[in-house]
């Protein structure tokens, strides 16, 4: 809870004066109890009309000032509660951002997701009512008591009795709910999880007729998450009936003792009038306490959630090094890399050697390890035994921001963001040009419908208003308007025909800052023109060479070129 303090330490001014305002609005109504019993006993009793007067003019500046108490504090705790709430949304986000590949794999999206959402959500909720509600309630409840011993120290001895009962009942159904609460977010980031897989794979999942599994999956899961929800519900249920039976009790032996005691003549009706007030005061506040304590419950078990994310360490230390590589070189040097609780090793023993301005191409079966082998480079994740070098110096010495700076990725999947195509091109490079942008379309090929739409053409999220192809070449531009020292193309072009791609790789190695170019492909046709060219199998690294040189010593590159030329086409 350390962080979660650590931000309202921003609003002191707010946390102090909304419960000190809802303890001065529960101050004005505690008195309004004596006055009753003053109107009673005096205005009515007497029948004085100007003593009812000044009674009923009381009443209703107590009224206006304790509304205009409650409005001033709800603003303060509102404030309060929602500027915690950004600022968390901000450092989770920040700090997910800063968490490697590796850990956010290990996390889960689901979760993240979750955390972001419904469990800051429950923290508002949690902040605004505390605020608001976890000082004046036991503020009127104690000083119903002390009022009430002022009024009749002898009745009052049942409200010392019934707070305590009513502190039992409270806190044992927060001690048995608390934990149950934890579970109800877990089950919910379940339920996540099987929405967002579901939404994201939908084409996937009609294409190979599967609505139904996958409906009684999310069902499964649903009803895990409602019964969780009942469970917990039926014990937080228990609150309500339970303090009222007391309370009730002690409002009936009140009544009981009070008829019992004005009879006598040793308690006034007005008296009698103000204790039921203070117990009925009681009642409401125990009443709002107990509802109180189930939102402060799930607020810290969600707090608790966030805090969880927000000390996972980034699972790769920073480096220290700003300056940018002296060249563009990269040298595996026996790197082995596998996946945490991923089991055996993706990769092992890896070394090559590429050169300033080389095109090395990466070609494999599926599950090879290439896109592990180039996601190394950028440090997306950390080798587990070797060492890597980018221009001279291991990639863990250099500054994350410096390092990335210096490389252009394309990964397998096309992702755009929803905006223009000025804007995702942006995201390569902010201080691109105009005429930087154009370079990089035509280089990857991108010219023909991008003239047609423009640079303000406004994509969908994901760029679902574009083709797969297109999709792909606006993803290279991206990458291209960085002019990188290093450039990543991760199966990047298997959308394209035959025709753009050769064009695509022509218009890369024409680029005039000549870039180090790794290209992953299932295609030979892709790389076979590459300077060096890696074969992986299994992770390991079975052959090396240019083509030709590949095709006379390396058996499964041999194998791919059969499977995608024909006979008289693979020269041996």
């Amino acid at each position: 809870m350390k962080k979660l303090f650590a931000h309202l330490s921003h609003y002191k001014k707010e946390c102090i004066l909304a419960p000190l305002l809802k303890c001065l609005e529960a101050l004005v109504d505690l008195f309004v109890p004596l006055c009753m019993a003053n109107l009673v006993d005096i205005g009515i009793k007497n029948n004085d009309t100007g003593y009812i007067f000044k009674i009923g003019v009381a009443l209703l500046l107590l009224a206006l000032g304790g509304l205009v108490l409650s409005v001033i504090a709800q603003y303060f705790a509102a404030k309060a509660a929602t500027g915690v709430a950004s600022d968390l949304r901000h450092a989770l986000f920040a700090h997910i951002q800063s968490l490697s590949f590796q850990t956010q794999d290990t996390l889960g999206t689901d979760t993240l997701i979750t955390r972001l959402t419904s469990d800051i959500n429950q923290t508002q909720t949690g902040i605004n009512m505390a605020l608001r509600l976890l000082l004046r309630s036991p503020f009127i409840v104690f000083g119903a008591m002390i009022m009430a011993f002022r009024v009749d120290a002898p009745s009052a001895v049942t409200f010392a009795i019934t707070i305590p009962v009513l502190a039992v009942i409270v806190y044992g159904i927060m001690w048995i709910t608390v934990p149950l609460y934890k579970k109800v977010q877990q089950r919910l980031d379940k339920v996540v999880g099987s929405t967002r897989q579901n939404l994201t794979g939908v084409r996937v999942i009609r294409a190979f007729n599967l609505e139904d599994s996958e409906t009684e999956e999310f069902h499964a899961s649903n009803e895990a998450l409602t019964a969780a929800n009942v469970h917990v519900g039926r014990f937080s249920a228990l609150t309500n009936p339970l303090t009222l039976v007391v309370v009730n009790l002690a409002a009936a032996y009140l009544l009981y003792i009070g008829a019992i005691r004005v009879d006598a003549g040793e308690l006034s009706q007005g008296q009698v009038i103000a204790l039921l007030n203070y117990m009925a005061q009681i009642l409401v506040e125990l009443v709002k306490l107990a509802n109180l304590i189930i939102t402060i419950t799930k607020a810290v078990s969600s707090a608790g959630r966030i805090e969880t994310i927000l000390n996972t360490e980034p699972g790769m230390q920073d480096g220290t090094d700003t300056q940018a590589p002296a060249d563009n070189s990269v040298v595996f040097d026996n790197v082995s890399f596998e996946y945490a609780g991923g089991g055996d090793e993706v990769l092992t023993d890896i070394s090559f050697e590429a050169a300033p301005g080389q095109t090395i191409g990466i070609i494999g079966g599926t599950g090879s390890g290439k896109s592990s082998l180039v996601n190394l480079i950028p440090r997306f994740y950390d080798v587990t035994s070797g060492r890597l070098l980018v221009g001279g110096k291991e990639v863990q010495s250099y500054d994350l921001q410096t390092l990335r700076g210096s490389i252009g990725a394309v990964l397998q999947k096309a992702v755009l963001f929803k905006g223009t195509i000025r804007e995702n091109l942006a995201f390569g490079n902010e201080s691109a040009t105009e005429a930087d942008m154009w370079d990089a379309i035509n280089a990857a090929q991108a010219a023909e419908f991008v003239n047609q739409k423009g640079l303000d053409f406004e994509l969908e999220q994901g760029g679902k208003n574009l083709s797969g192809g297109q999709r792909q070449r606006l993803g290279i531009a991206r990458a291209l308007v960085r002019k990188p020292g290093i450039l990543i193309l991760d199966d990047s072009a298997s959308a394209l025909d035959f025709a753009t791609d050769a064009a695509l790789r022509k218009a890369i190695h024409a680029l005039p800052y000549h870039p180090t170019i790794f290209i992953v492909s299932q295609r030979v046709a892709s790389i076979m023109y590459a300077d060096e060219i890696l074969v992986l199998q299994d992770g390991m690294l079975v052959g090396r060479g240019k083509h030709d040189e590949l095709l006379q010593t390396c058996e499964t590159y041999r194998d791919i070129c059969k499977s995608q030329f024909k006979e008289e086409e693979v020269k041996a």
